[in-house]
Formats: C-alpha cells, sequence, structure tokens
C-alpha cells in the first residue's frame, strides 16, 4: 500500500514541513521546505505545504496521516504546528502522529542500536529541555523513553546526567558511551563528549515525517481530537502581585536528588509507596518496628516529596537490605541505583565488609540491576516470600565493599 505523511514542525525558530512517500513497507521519498523565522510561522506553514503537494502532483485529499512536532519548544510555534495538524487530519478524517521534540533529535543522532541518547533543547533564559532515550534495538521498534522531558537549568543538566547514568547504562561489560545532542548542550560548558555536528541538532520535519510513519505502521496514530502540545514549561510571565510575592522565574524539574535519614513523619508516604509495588507489602507496623528498632532507614525524596526508600540492617560484617523500592512513575531514571549507592557508602562508612540482600527470582528488574550493581548470588532461601497459594524461593546476594570512603552521603 502507498503512503503519503505530511509532517509540520515549528517549535523553534524554524518552520520546517515535510512530505514522505513509502510503498511496499518502505520510505520512497522525503520532500522538504522550511522557512527561518520565529515569528511568522502561522502564514509561512500552510503555503509551504500546498508547494510540496503541488510539486509531487498530489492533493490533501492523498495524504493518510498528519505528523508534527509535539514539543516541548515555543509556546506560539507548538500551537501552529499542533493546530495545523488537527485542521488537516480533522478535515481528511486520517491520524495524527505526535512527535517530541527531544525525541526528533535523538532520531537524528545516527545512534547504534541500545544506544543512549542523552538530549538537551535550548529553552532560552539559560535553561533546557532535557529527555535520555534509548535507540531502538531493531528497525521499525519504538525508541525507549528513560527520562521524559523536562525543564532543567541548563547548569545543573549535565552534573544530575550524570547522577542517573549508572542506571541507565546497559548490562554489557563494555557499554557503548551515550550520545548527547541538541544546542542545548551549548550551555553546559566545553565538554570533550559534546560533538559539534550533535550540538548543531534541532528538531526538523523530515525526521518527525520518519518517526510518524513508523508509529503508523505500529498502529499508534490518534483521531484529530487527540493532539495536543506538550507544554513543559508552563508560564512564561508572572503578574505583578506575583513578582511582589517572591515568585519569578519559571517552573522547571526539581534537579536535586537527596537522602534523608525517614522519620515517623516520612510513614504515610512510604507505606503507600510499599503498596503501589510490592504484592506482599509490609505494614505500617513493620515500618514502625524497623524505626524503634533503630534500623538505618532513609527516603529519597525529590523536593517534599518520597519516591524511594530503603531499611537495612547493620550487622557486625554486612549491612542486610531488608526493604527497598522507588515510586512506580520514578522506575527506570536511575533512583534505584542511588538507593544503591547511598546503601554501599553507609555501609561503608561504618567499615561494613559487604552487603546482603534477598530478591524474589521472579523480579527480573531488580535483578538485572543488582548484578550491574556488582552483587552476586551466594544461596537460596526456601520457600521465602508469600506468593499465593505456594511460597516463593529467595535468591541471596552479597557484594564485597573496598574500604571505608570518606564524606557525608545525606
Amino acid at each position: 500500500m502507498d503512503i503519503n505523511l505530511i509532517s509540520f514542525e515549528t517549535s523553534g525558530p524554524r518552520c520546517s514541513v515535510a512530505l514522505l512517500r513509502a510503498s511496499a513497507g518502505a520510505i520512497r521519498s522525503i520532500a522538504t521546505r522550511s522557512h527561518d523565522g520565529g515569528r511568522d510561522h502561522g502564514q509561512q506553514i500552510l503555503p509551504l505545504a500546498s508547494s510540496l503537494l503541488r510539486e509531487e502532483g498530489l492533493t490533501a485529499a492523498n495524504l493518510h496521516g498528519v505528523a508534527f512536532g509535539q514539543g516541548p519548544g515555543g509556546f506560539t510555534g507548538l500551537r501552529v504546528a499542533c493546530g495545523v495538524a488537527q485542521g488537516v487530519a480533522y478535515t481528511l478524517n486520517v491520524p495524527v502522529l505526535p512527535v517530541v521534540s527531544n525525541l526528533a533529535v535523538a532520531a537524528a543522532s545516527g545512534a547504534a542500536p541500545g544506544q543512549l541518547v542523552i538530549t538537551a533543547l535550548d529553552a532560552r533564559m539559560e535553561e533546557v529541555y532535557l529527555a535520555v532515550y534509548r535507540a531502538p534495538g531493531q528497525a521499525g521498534a519504538a525508541w525507549q523513553e528513560l527520562l521524559a522531558p523536562q525543564l532543567v537549568a541548563g547548569r545543573d543538566a549535565l552534573p544530575w546526567v550524570e547522577s542517573l547514568l549508572p542506571g541507565w547504562q546497559l548490562d554489557d561489560a563494555d557499554p557503548v558511551p551515550p550520545l548527547w545532542a541538541g544546542d542545548g548542550w551549548l550551555l553546559a560548558g566545553e565538554d570533550a563528549r559534546f560533538q559539534p555536528t550533535l550540538l548543531a541538532l534541532r528538531p526538523d520535519a523530515d525526521v518527525v515525517a520518519r518517526l510518524g510513519l513508523e508509529a503508523l505502521w505500529r498502529g499508534e496514530g490518534k483521531p484529530a481530537q487527540e493532539a495536543m502540545p506538550l507544554y513543559v514549561r508552563d508560564k512564561v510571565a508572572f503578574t505583578t502581585a506575583e513578582r511582589a510575592k517572591g515568585d519569578g522565574g519559571n517552573p522547571r524539574a526539581t534537579v536535586p536528588i537527596y537522602a534523608q535519614a525517614m522519620t515517623a513523619g516520612h510513614l504515610e508516604s512510604v507505606v503507600d509507596l510499599e503498596a503501589q509495588v510490592q504484592k506482599h507489602p509490609w505494614t505500617r507496623r513493620n515500618f514502625e518496628d524497623a524505626l524503634a528498632a533503630g534500623y538505618d532507614a532513609w527516603v529519597l525524596c525529590e523536593g517534599e516529596a518520597v519516591v524511594g526508600f530503603y531499611i537495612a540492617m547493620l550487622a557486625p560484617d554486612v549491612s542486610h537490605l531488608l526493604a527497598v523500592a522507588v515510586a512506580p512513575e520514578r522506575q527506570r531514571q536511575g533512583w534505584g541505583w542511588r538507593l544503591l549507592e547511598h546503601f554501599a557508602q553507609r555501609a561503608a562508612e561504618a567499615g561494613l565488609e559487604g552487603l546482603l540482600l534477598e530478591v524474589r527470582p521472579s523480579n527480573a528488574g531488580a535483578l538485572a540491576l543488582y548484578r550491574r550493581f556488582g552483587f552476586e548470588q551466594i544461596g537460596v532461601r526456601k520457600e521465602y516470600y508469600e506468593a499465593g497459594a505456594q511460597r516463593e524461593d529467595a535468591w541471596v546476594f552479597q557484594k564485597r565493599l573496598p574500604a571505608a570512603a570518606p564524606g557525608s552521603v545525606a
């Protein structure tokens, strides 16, 4: 079947339109038109689209889908691309295919299968739109989003990503170095990892068209009425009254990740989080008893919100991890790794020789994380865990520690 797809990208200073033609499951051609100048996207976008259709000998009635750059990006520009895509799709009764701006940059980076791409787009005002992806392992498969787009101060982007990077790395002995793509990395200062060709990348309609086609083939098209821009910066201007109260600037992602000793005031959040991630969760009484017993109990916070925790029992030679959890919406973003780092550092500073934990054999995600962190299986505890009618074994893992490291971990 022949497929004709048009795409619009207006998230930045360039207005670009692409017309993609595919047949027999492969792209046959992509034609593009663009105009530089962020103030007149609304006047340029339809004439560009009309010229492309005319030169290809097509009309709007020949289109099978409409892709558009969803954002994040400039507020007005995002509305232009979304509004035009929605109008065309609604009139023709064809699906819309929203494509995230950071994903378009990742897809243009030339990443190898499975390679990490860390994208940062200049959001102005010394801020960037930051997102992290893993390239698909095979043609046509979807990119994996590891960190959804969010607004971050340019100076904070690199150290924050570096703190989370170990949790995203694959289990390979020699993982492929990540790519750093997008003009936002120009705000992070000079770094040998930043390739000039990748720093020049911005979202463009041809890549949006390619990603849109792949989504169409996977059956991920949406009805026209569901087309929505992705606004990461929710508010640009503040009123005089708001500024008088000390408000100002722009809402940003909460960059600081910090550990705090668990107290009774955290129990409600901890119990709720535990119930979200465990089939057989600890009760509130279990956590109260752990605090009363003086176990090493810590919460991981994003701002004031508890997004993770662990409880460990310090024995004469090892620290035994009794419970650990990360909020579902924060999983696969490096937070579990940070908890393990904190757990290990606490044990090292206490002069202990190693770490000990039990894990269900069915918990593939936890097993992969522990092994990547350096844990090795040393035994099995038979029928250790509740699992409905039959109990489940526990695999016992241990990690030896180097000499105690100096410095605070809180």
